[in-house]
């Protein structure tokens, strides 16, 4: 298990996940709605996004190894810490597709762009592509915030009950 300064690696890296996830769905939803916005904040967007859903299975694994060397320190395993862990699990493929789904906004917004700027009258599939993958973009950031606080919840309960102490 890696430690920073005797500290457990686990909750240094959680704090990456709950801060970064939130701020990307926040900024994508914001680019989602409005298109302007993400002409000129899609790099930004993109690179929180990465971050936090990056983030995701480095603090799981970490976790992972907490969870193994609190079970050879107990000699059981803790229900608490399974239920947060099966959250965490959880958490890994809705952070993966809202960062996919995030990528497809900023490719279909871009060619929706360009379908706008040639003008063409008959052609509007790249913008209702846009659309559709909007209305992705913000459920699955407001599930991948929800799947967060659920898990970052778990992880402080067991925490603050002393687990591990």
């Amino acid at each position: 298990m890696l430690t920073i300064d005797g500290i457990p690696i686990h909750p240094l890296l959680v704090h990456a996940v709950v801060v970064l996830l939130p701020l990307a769905a926040l900024g994508s939803i914001a680019i989602a709605l409005v298109p302007a916005w993400r002409r000129r904040y899609a790099w930004p967007v993109l690179g929180v996004t990465l971050a936090g859903v990056a983030a995701v299975p480095v603090a799981k694994q970490a976790g992972e190894d907490l969870q193994a060397a609190l079970e050879r320190a107990t000699g059981a395993p803790n229900p608490a810490i399974q239920s947060h862990a099966d959250l965490g699990t959880t958490l890994l493929p809705v952070a993966l597709g809202f960062g996919v789904a995030v990528i497809a906004l900023l490719v279909a917004g871009r060619l929706a762009d360009r379908e706008r700027q040639a003008e063409a009258p008959t052609t509007r599939t790249w913008r209702v592509v846009s659309v559709v993958v909007s209305v992705l973009v913000v459920l699955l950031a407001v599930g991948t915030t929800v799947q967060t606080v659920r898990a970052g919840h778990s992880g402080s309960e067991v925490v603050w009950s002393g687990v591990g102490s």
